[in-house]
């Protein structure tokens, strides 16, 4: 599959190109209004492999190797790769999630090490679940062939790309999970800061007025438009963007840029009143 085209982006389009792609895509294809699922998760795909450097680098540069990975005969760094419903579990012999040559020549001579196995994965999680934090469970099969469950609990703040380490969830192994983060239509990251956009009448700017904003945690505050408001004006809700990770306590803000907007209709008194005024 070539993911640029599912994208509708060409080969050289920016990191913020291929994010506006998708968000773009995203809400036209999202199941919740009406779109198709199968579609919907090919872009996905596409976006979690344009997004990562590493993947898109293999996507570019397919391997002459087939199923081997960066050139290991057994299967990834170090490992053999599992599956598991949404994605994939990388299994690593001895402990050493980089691998190298003394886990193959461990395995080729029969060496055993006393270090746990370790599983490495990546799991796709909105904002809204950064924001909550909450438990998740993910099924993967073992090198045994078997199937196990594990609840993870996901951390709060938790950065994109951000790679955490599950001790005692996996017998005799530790989980490496690396959390990507979808981009969010209303919202913007930027750190433990939020960025939206709202737009407002040019009438309300000019006289003063007051909308509804709803935040990432659900909560609908009431916020104030002071007479004479520019456009383009930046204003800051405190306390109301992300907590930051592993310091809970301390929250990022949420920043509502101001863009004016023209009613389709004005009232005439509205007009002769502007007309008048120019007119003095």
């Amino acid at each position: 599959m070539d993911y640029y085209n599912t994208l509708g982006v060409n080969r050289n389009a920016s990191p913020d190109e291929i994010k506006k792609a998708y968000r773009r895509l995203a809400g036209q294809h999202h199941p919740d209004k009406g779109g198709d699922t199968a579609t919907f998760q090919k872009i996905q795909e596409a976006y979690e492999t344009l997004s990562d450097p590493q993947k898109k680098q293999q996507h570019d540069n397919p391997n002459p190797f087939g199923g081997m990975h960066g050139g290991n005969p057994f299967g990834g760094p170090g490992g053999m790769n599992f599956g598991f419903p949404g994605g994939s579990f990388q299994f690593h012999t001895g402990g050493n999630p980089n691998g190298g040559f003394d886990d193959i020549f461990s395995q080729m001579f029969g060496h055993q090490r006393n270090q746990p196995q370790s599983y490495r994965t990546s799991i796709w999680i909105t904002l809204e679940q950064v924001h909550n934090g909450g438990e998740q469970t993910l099924q993967f099969q073992t090198p045994q062939g078997g199937m196990q469950n594990v609840k993870i609990q996901i951390p709060k703040g938790i950065v994109d790309g951000g790679t955490l380490r599950y001790d005692n969830l996996i017998k005799d192994g530790i989980l490496l999970i690396e959390f990507r983060v979808h981009p969010h239509q209303k919202f913007e990251r930027n750190n433990n800061n939020l960025r939206s956009t709202q737009e407002i009448d040019i009438f309300d700017l000019i006289v003063g007025s007051t909308f509804k904003f709803t935040t990432i945690s659900g909560k609908t505050v009431d916020v104030i438009i002071k007479p004479n408001t520019k456009p383009d004006t930046v204003l800051k809700l405190e306390k109301h963007g992300l907590p930051v990770h592993n310091r809970a306590h301390e929250v990022g803000d949420q920043f509502i840029l101001i863009k004016p907007i023209l009613s389709d209709t004005i009232d005439s008194r509205i007009i002769d009143a502007i007309n008048k005024s120019k007119n003095r």
